[in-house]
């Protein structure tokens, strides 16, 4: 696709390939470091990526040898991270402050993933430091090249965890795993990343993209995108709940409601007759109102 939405970019590019849309971190000369100009950017391309029920999934990349090594602190002059001291950063819009600070990036792109209904599926081909890692954790699917490595820097810097990794490390990894990689900050390779649950496969590095690529395709070819949006706010609203009864009837209303479905007529009709499945559903009809919104959006983030 060639139009303004996905061209308008200068430190992330946009393509939707087959119904995949590729988001990739654009500043290969920084190694991909991160900026505010790159947080309103992934903002924008995975509100884009929600709206279009062309598409299907998201995959998310780095140029060059990085994926992210993290906030860009060579260009922030003598003000680490940008700050102005404890005081509202300059550029902060009165939108994006909790008490009068502006909110941290990643925890923007943190709580947008958390709440897209789009599948996405991280590609790390190299550094993934600080918000480089975080950023991946509200993602669905991580792989990464032999090449990549992963660290949680933020006690090395003499800051806290951001991109609301204190909730999604322990929950993706396991809180003595996470404690580890925090507490110590120190960098580890895509190896170790496996080994503690960060990522489900490594992969030589020019494998890294057709693997993802093909995990992507394996969602978009053959699923229901509404099923795979409830699947998906399922999955992350259901690890705070507490009742097995809650989830239990809520199941059972979802199912309910999508049987009634066109695209559960098809996934049927299509196994009887042995030919691969033709969802036609959109997300904004036939996704049921009763899925509960995640993360619930406080009156301050509204």
């Amino acid at each position: 696709m060639n139009d303004p939405i996905t061209t308008d970019y200068t430190q992330v590019s946009v393509e939707l390939i087959d119904r995949v849309l590729e988001i990739t971190l654009d500043r290969p000369d920084r190694l991909n470091a991160f900026t505010p100009k790159m947080t309103a950017e992934l903002v924008r391309a995975l509100d884009r990526a929600d709206a279009d029920d062309e598409v299907r999934v998201v995959l998310v990349t780095g140029a060059g040898r990085g994926f992210c090594a993290g906030a860009d602190l060579g260009s922030a002059g003598s003000k680490p991270f940008g700050y102005e001291g404890k005081g509202m950063q300059p550029d902060a819009d009165e939108d994006d402050t909790i008490d009068g600070l502006r909110r941290d990036g990643g925890g923007q792109i943190a709580t947008r993933l958390a709440s897209l209904r789009k599948p996405v599926i991280a590609a790390v081909n190299g550094a993934a430091i600080g918000v480089g890692a975080t950023m991946t954790l509200p993602m669905d699917i991580r792989i990464a090249s032999t090449k990549a490595k992963f660290g949680f820097v933020f006690a090395r810097r003499g800051i806290a965890p951001e991109a609301v990794s204190s909730w999604f490390l322990p929950r993706v990894v396991g809180i003595s795993q996470a404690s580890e990689w925090a507490l110590t900050g120190r960098i580890f390779d895509a190896e170790e990343a496996k080994a503690g649950g960060l990522v489900s496969r490594v992969v030589e590095p020019d494998d890294l993209l057709p693997t993802a690529r093909a995990i992507a395709r394996e969602i978009a070819d053959n699923t229901s995108a509404v099923s795979v949006a409830v699947t998906r706010r399922m999955l992350w609203s259901q690890l705070t709940q507490t009742e097995i009864w809650e989830t239990h009837h809520l199941e059972s209303r979802l199912i309910a409601e999508l049987k009634a479905g066109p695209d559960a007529a098809e996934g049927v009709q299509s196994f009887l007759e042995k030919r691969p499945a033709a969802f036609t559903a959109g997300l904004d009809e036939h996704v049921p109102a009763m899925l509960p919104e995640w993360p619930a959006r406080p009156d301050w983030a509204h």
